[in-house]
């Protein structure tokens, strides 16, 4: 398919950030943020919001590389998400980058370049990810 170009470092799921995301975006749903009724729910503990898992794409990728030469990077956005497995409170996840394609862009101010990244979030001890994105970035002159 495409190019692994690299993996992050590991980052542990802390219910701090849960619950940080959740007042931020409103998000209450009680599989996040109520830790004694998620104990009995489907995931026996709480879980991360599945945007905040989107949310830290950017600064997992910067881990890994960064592409230099340009005056401006802009998030273009999202091609594909999905969720294949809950995030639990408490596990360890790292992303895994391949550069899906790179594709030339002409601008008013000079050859761009736009870059889709693959991001496949390993879960420490789960054989399936919780999260795999295909991120966008556009790089202007």
């Amino acid at each position: 398919m495409g190019t692994e170009i690299g993996v992050s470092g590991w980052r542990t799921v802390l219910q701090e950030d849960i619950q940080t995301f959740a007042t931020l975006t409103g998000d209450q749903q009680w599989i996040h943020v109520d830790g004694e009724r998620a104990r009995t729910g489907p995931f026996g503990t709480t879980v991360q919001h599945g945007f905040l898992t989107l949310g830290l794409a950017t600064g997992l990728l910067w881990e890994v590389c960064t592409v230099e030469g340009f005056g401006v990077v802009l998030n273009y956005g999202l091609n594909k998400v999905r969720f294949p497995s809950p995030l639990r409170v408490g596990s360890r996840i790292r992303v895994h980058v391949e550069v899906a394609e790179v594709t030339a862009l002409e601008t008013p101010g000079g050859p761009g370049a736009e870059a889709v990244y693959r991001l496949t979030y390993e879960v420490e001890g789960q054989p399936k990810p919780c999260c795999v994105a295909d991120l966008v970035f556009r790089y202007y002159p």
